[in-house]
C-alpha cells in the first residue's frame, strides 16, 4: 500500500499544483478569455466583407485588449470583453512577454482601422490574428 502510494504521489502533487500555477498566472482566467474574445474578433475581421465592419471587429480587439481605462479604447464602440477584467493588457500586467504580445496586436489592430482598403485592412486582421495565436 505504501509502496503505490510513493509511485502516485509526485503524480498528485503535479494534480494539484498545475491548477495553483495557472491560476496565479492568470487569475479567474481573465487574460485568456479577453484575448480568446479579441482573437475571434479578429477572425470575424478577416471574414467580413467590406472595410466598415472589418474595421468595427478591429474595434472590438483593440478594446478587449486595451479595456476601458486604455488610451486607445473607442467609447463609441463595443466592448465584447465588458465583465472579463480590465483589459487583457492590464490583467497581464507583470508578464512581459504576454504584455509585447499584446501591444504588437494593438498596434495591428490600429492600423487596419486605418487602412483605405477592405484588403488592406484583411492584411491587417491576419497579422492580429497570428499574433494573437503565438504563444
Amino acid at each position: 500500500m505504501a509502496t503505490n502510494f510513493i509511485r502516485w504521489a509526485p503524480a498528485l502533487v503535479w494534480a494539484i499544483a498545475l491548477p495553483v500555477v495557472a491560476q496565479s498566472t492568470d487569475p479567474n482566467g481573465a487574460v485568456s478569455k479577453q484575448v480568446s474574445t479579441a482573437t475571434a474578433h479578429a477572425a470575424l475581421a478577416l471574414g467580413a466583407a467590406d472595410l466598415k465592419m472589418t474595421q468595427v471587429h478591429l474595434h472590438h480587439v483593440i478594446n478587449c485588449l486595451v479595456g476601458p481605462a486604455g488610451e486607445s479604447y473607442d467609447a463609441t464602440q463595443d466592448n465584447p470583453c465588458k465583465g472579463m477584467g480590465q483589459g487583457a493588457m492590464v490583467d497581464a500586467k507583470g508578464d512581459s512577454t504576454r504584455e509585447s504580445q499584446l501591444q504588437a496586436a494593438v498596434a495591428e489592430a490600429t492600423q487596419g482601422i486605418k487602412a483605405a482598403t477592405v484588403g488592406e485592412a484583411h492584411a491587417d486582421a491576419q497579422k492580429v490574428l497570428s499574433t494573437l495565436q503565438a504563444k
